[in-house]
């Protein structure tokens, strides 16, 4: 006898007709996954499997915490499906794709006004996620280089950056042995103050660093202000201090925004940049690139000439091989739009954040941005007024929406000012008029909510979180902070659990200097942190609307205990640029919207209230 649904698989099925993929042995039995099965399966199978895995991720479209790019044209996903196997080390077998890069770094030298004539090539180079490691190394060495010349010790360089840097640059003086000099911030001042980095320079500092576009609240820093000191001091002392410029997030964003705003190689001290292009670059994940100055901010001790491959080539990456699918899209992103182009999606982008900026604030919501398009990025970020009679928190918010379907990140600001909580919300390109009244409809719904639970119900909420790993328990990584569960995760499949991994902390870091308190801090009598910066965790495009009017304002009744406030209408927007996407892409992207916001919300799909928190 034997029972449906067990009867054994033939060979027949599975490699002649093929078996349904829920039909066959591989729906019914668990998967090796942490070592090679014995046999192999067909693979349609296998990418079913795997697609019903991933499912269970976070929507990338609703993932308001990233600065990465989320959507592009499918003209750019077909030109990058059909270079997938083209290694661009391999500058003799494709030279057209090194040209195309060459180019892309020949544009952004020009965009950032690098000193060049109209037939000099910009010096530069594309990364996968190594560009501050990579200008770091060449500040250094070329510090080390003048020191030798002039005879004097090559011990104990710094590098002088504010405390709300990325773990990048952490990463970057630890592995490098390079000491950190932090520039803390306070609840005033939520980015570096120039004065301070300055007064922090001295003979070993091999440079100093700028953000254009900090993660924790958009703003750029003022590089012009700090050119401007560092020009004396080396006028002074001969020390030739530079500034590298972390236009990660603006460098793609302020020369189409603010053209006037001076913070690029215009300024004399600044030696290099970096830029992504998986942010505001609106490629996929992940290219990066840095631009020099010149060839004199490039040591050639550090560029490696091989040419093992058919060609003499100069090589300064960390990685050798890499896929060349980024480059090209960059290319094809650069050449698509062009400066009108950028313009008008960057001009979108920050008629949104002005308008979802405005609506947040009318809910009784601090907004801790800016919306003047020469001081930040087009994003929002947002914290709960003073309230001792409040049992919830900006942590809570997030875990609320996140049951909705967003991912808005919660995060504390850097060391010495981390007692104040923040929400951000990023604005990308798929990030529409229309996603954001959802996104203000829901986020209103989640305030109603939590302020009517009491201290218990709240508590008990954030146990029942925490025992699912998503407690506030925060792990570092790029200035954000992100849950990471209690345990080990278990296999869902496979019922032996996951080895939990062991930490193993450095035998040595190294030495990280306190800049004096600023006298105008009110909590200086407050414990003073760490020298070495506390964990910062992370947190960038899509189709963007086409000639369609801005809806009007969303009307949020501002709930106790916020105080009451007039609902502000944005400015009246601009049509929106027809070159930003198609229609029908438009047209998906709001469908989706709808789709995910009916969806995910119980108060408009019933069928929810049982399975959720309400």
């Amino acid at each position: 006898m034997v029972l449906s649904g067990m009867v054994p698989d033939s060979p027949s099925s599975e490699r002649g007709m093929q078996a349904h993929v829920f039909g066959s042995k591989w729906s019914r039995q668990a998967i090796p996954k942490y070592e090679l099965p014995a046999e192999e399966m067909p693979p349609s199978t296998a990418y079913q499997l795997i697609k019903d895995e991933l499912e269970l991720d976070g929507r990338p479209a609703l993932n308001l915490a990233s600065f990465v790019t989320t959507y592009m044209e499918p003209e750019a996903e077909k030109l990058m499906t059909e270079s997938l196997n083209k290694n661009i080390i391999n500058y003799e077998e494709y030279p057209i794709t090194v040209e195309l890069q060459n180019r892309c770094v020949n544009m952004l030298g020009r965009l950032f006004h690098a000193p060049l004539s109209a037939d000099e090539a910009a010096l530069g180079v594309s990364t996968v996620g190594s560009t501050i490691i990579l200008s770091t190394l060449a500040m250094k060495r070329r510090w080390q280089l003048r020191r030798e010349k002039e005879g004097k010790s090559k011990e104990k360089p710094n590098l002088v950056m504010g405390a709300n840097v990325q773990v990048c640059w952490e990463k970057a003086v630890r592995y490098l042995e390079i000491e950190a000099r932090y520039v803390f911030c306070t609840e005033d001042q939520m980015f570096m103050d120039p004065k301070q980095a300055a007064a922090m320079v001295d003979e070993n500092t091999i440079g100093t660093v700028a953000i254009l576009g900090s993660t924790y609240t958009g703003h750029y820093e003022d590089v012009k202000t700090l050119n401007d000191l560092l020009v004396e001091i080396n006028k002074k002392t001969g020390w030739n201090v530079p500034i590298h410029v972390d236009a990660a997030s603006g460098g793609f964003v302020a020369p189409f925004l603010a053209p006037d705003l001076v913070w690029d190689f215009r300024l004399p001290c600044v030696a290099s940049i970096n830029t992504s292009g998986h942010k505001y670059g609106l490629v996929y994940p992940g290219v990066g690139w840095c631009i020099w100055r010149s060839k004199d901010f490039l040591p050639d001790d550090l560029v490696f000439h091989v040419n093992y491959l058919g060609a003499d080539q100069a090589s300064f990456t960390l990685n050798f091989s890499k896929g060349s699918s980024q480059v090209i899209a960059q290319y094809y992103v650069m050449i698509r739009l062009g400066m009108n182009g950028f313009k008008s999606i960057m001009e979108n982008l920050q008629e949104t954040s002005i308008f979802l900026s405005h609506q947040i604030k009318s809910m009784g919501f601090e907004i801790m941005s800016s919306e003047d398009p020469s001081k930040g990025l087009p994003l929002v970020a947002f914290k709960l007024p003073k309230d001792a009679s409040r049992h919830f928190d900006e942590f809570d918010v997030a875990g609320r929406l996140r049951e909705k379907g967003w991912i808005v990140p919660a995060y504390t600001l850097a060391p010495h000012a981390d007692k104040s909580k923040l929400l951000r919300v990023v604005i990308r390109e798929d990030f529409s008029y229309n996603r954001a009244e959802l996104l203000l409809a829901d986020l209103q719904m989640t305030l109603d909510f939590l302020k009517k639970q009491d201290a218990k119900s709240m508590e008990a909420r954030r146990e029942a979180h925490k025992q699912y790993g998503a407690a506030h328990k925060h792990h570092k990584h790029h200035g954000l902070a992100v849950a990471i569960p209690e345990a080990p995760l278990k296999s869902i499949h496979n019922t032996s659990p996951v080895a939990a991994v062991t930490t193993v902390k450095p035998a040595s870091s190294p030495t990280v200097t306190k800049p004096p308190t600023p006298a105008a801090t009110p909590k200086a009598a407050a414990p003073t942190p760490a020298a070495v910066k506390a964990p910062t965790p992370v947190a960038t495009s899509a189709a963007t609307p086409v000639a369609a009017k801005a809806p009007a304002a969303v009307k949020v009744a501002a709930p106790a205990p916020f105080a009451a406030a007039k609902v502000v209408t944005p400015p009246a927007s601009r049509p929106l640029s027809p070159t930003v996407s198609s229609k029908d892409a438009w047209d998906k992207a709001s469908a989706n919207d709808v789709m995910a916001s009916a969806m995910l919300s119980p108060k408009r799909n019933p069928m929810l209230k049982k399975y959720q928190l309400i």
